[in-house]
């Protein structure tokens, strides 16, 4: 694993935290994928849940600045982020599949339905008809086929809990998009430690989703 760093920059302040993500994003090692040991190029983009919309603005001033650099590895083009949003790819999957009824959606249906049926019951339907394996790694993977990047955000993990678990989408991604750098923004802590090993904790509070072989972006060097 890369060095870890001495500070915490995941609880600087957000300014400070831009210009760490910018110098590692748009360095040779982290686009080029170096010094991985055989691991995944898989990045954990740690924040608080509270600071959602302010990490919604880091990531699109990332995009802009990343876009406007000069990158000789990359004949002195600009570096192109491919962002996808996993709560905007659940709703266009649900528009995109036919409902009960001619003419209408699935979406539809679960809006008619959502007040009424028992919590249990919609996470269950949910969780089978946006079932990762089956349908949303398949549509991620066209749209990272039709996609020029070179490197994959993921956001939207608050927003689809607890129908898709971050773990679960990571474990499924491994043979899918391991050929640019993936950085997941994940609201909540990626907690490393030699009795538990290491964790995904969703708003700092859920503790069961393991997860191994992602590397903490704020612990890693440019």
């Amino acid at each position: 694993m890369t060095p870890k760093l001495s500070q915490k920059i995941s609880q600087a302040p957000l300014a400070q935290r831009f210009e760490h993500l910018l110098a590692v994003m748009s360095s040779e090692r982290f686009l080029h994928m170096r010094g991985l040991n055989n691991d995944l190029p898989f990045y954990i983009c740690e924040f608080p849940a509270s600071q959602a919309t302010d990490i919604e603005r880091l990531q699109r001033q990332l995009i802009n600045t990343l876009q406007g650099l000069s990158v000789p590895s990359l004949g002195g083009r600009g570096i192109k982020v491919l962002e996808i949003n996993l709560y905007d790819l659940c709703i266009a999957l649900l528009q995109a599949r036919e409902g009960s009824n001619d003419g209408t959606s699935l979406w539809d249906d679960i809006l008619r339905v959502e007040a009424e049926v028992d919590k249990d019951n919609l996470l269950e339907l949910l969780q089978n008809v946006l079932d990762i394996e089956d349908y949303l790694i398949p549509a991620i993977a066209e749209r990272l086929r039709g996609g020029d990047y070179d490197v994959l955000f993921l956001c939207g993990i608050g927003e689809v809990f607890p129908y898709i678990r971050s773990h679960n989408v990571l474990n499924n991604l491994q043979s899918t998009a391991k050929d640019k750098p993936t950085v997941l923004f994940f609201p909540g802590e990626y907690r490393h430690s030699l009795a538990q090993g290491a964790s995904l904790e969703l708003f700092g509070l859920l503790h069961d989703d393991k997860y191994y072989r992602a590397f903490n972006i704020f612990e890693t060097q440019a």
